[in-house]
């Protein structure tokens, strides 16, 4: 079992007690804590002496989602980065994606080809990972800078609901989908470079997807995977084209629905009852990501059939 512990700051243990009362999260009683939780693969307590301790197979994409944007809010920017800590010599590709753990929106995935004469602009545009910039207004800012000061640099695929569903559909797991959409970017920006030979990207499962994914020009260069990937100033660019995607796709959703689509993971199920009550289940298909438990659940709290977008049926639901 996947295993994490960290002290917090005061600060910090009160957002993450926020974040837990406030969240999907089933309350548990555990001795000598200020308060423990479990949802899907992730089990957490916080300890009265400050220390986290975090379990299950979902622990690490509950610290990238999570931890590390809305509780410990970290800002590290380019500056703070050694490029040479990547292995990869410039010029490189970066590569990220947006809205994986979004229930509502799109999963945008993006690409930009660092050079080293756009090294200094990355460090004034205060570049850093997208989840840690909290403001959209900022996202947006930033990400018609990049594409102003390197417009040919940058490349983003936008998977609509829709679309994302159907692909998840074809191909059977979320990861391949990931691969299929990093080895697209990464094709389109090599077209227009061909000269780069390297590439990295966030590792989101076995290294050989991506590899597999790729036709012959991304073949041929080094492609290096890794986790914390963002922390290389390519990636962090990256995200913040793929956030700026997932968050201008989301609020034309929100038109689409007739209200402010959440972000995130949590908090989102009264919206999508909401929307449910109002237009159908059908609408789930082109506002969400239909294969989280969420829809089951929202499709079960609305009287609606839990396997009538292809979501499993609990063994206890009983129609209204």
């Amino acid at each position: 079992m996947n295993t994490f512990s960290q002290a917090l700051s005061k600060e910090a243990q009160a957002r993450l007690i926020s974040v837990v009362k406030n969240g999907t999260y089933e309350l548990r009683s555990v001795d000598h804590s200020q308060i423990a939780g479990k949802k899907e693969g992730v089990n957490l307590v916080l300890y009265k002496s400050g220390k986290l301790v975090v379990q299950g197979k979902g622990t690490q994409e509950w610290i990238e989602f999570v931890l590390e944007p809305e509780i410990l809010q970290s800002s590290a920017t380019v500056s703070s980065i050694s490029s040479e800590a990547t292995s990869a010599p410039l010029p490189r590709i970066g590569i990220d994606e947006s809205g994986k753990g979004d229930f509502f929106g799109s999963m945008s995935i993006a690409a930009f080809r660092l050079t080293e004469d756009l090294m200094g602009d990355l460090d004034t545009l205060g570049i850093r990972d997208s989840k840690r910039i909290k403001s959209d207004d900022k996202i947006a800012t930033i990400a018609s800078a990049l594409r102003a000061k390197a417009l040919g640099n940058c490349e983003v695929l936008v998977l609509t609901p829709e679309t994302y569903n159907s692909l998840v559909k074809k191909m059977g797991s979320v990861n391949r989908v990931l691969a299929w959409a990093h080895a697209t970017v990464l094709e389109n920006l090599l077209e227009r470079h061909p000269d780069t030979q390297h590439a990295i990207a966030d590792q989101f499962g076995p290294e050989h997807q991506i590899q597999s994914a790729l036709k012959p020009k991304g073949k041929a260069i080094s492609l290096i995977q890794r986790h914390k990937a963002e922390s290389d100033p390519a990636v962090a660019a990256a995200s913040i084209l793929a956030r700026d995607a997932f968050v201008k796709q989301l609020n034309e959703l929100g038109e689409l629905a007739g209200c402010r689509l959440p972000p995130g993971a949590t908090h989102v199920r009264p919206a999508a009852e909401d929307i449910v009550k109002r237009a159908g289940p059908e609408i789930l298909t082109r506002i969400a990501k239909t294969h989280f438990r969420t829809t089951r659940q929202v499709l079960e709290a609305t009287g609606y059939d839990p396997a009538l977008l292809g979501t499993p049926e609990p063994k206890t639901w009983k129609k209204r």
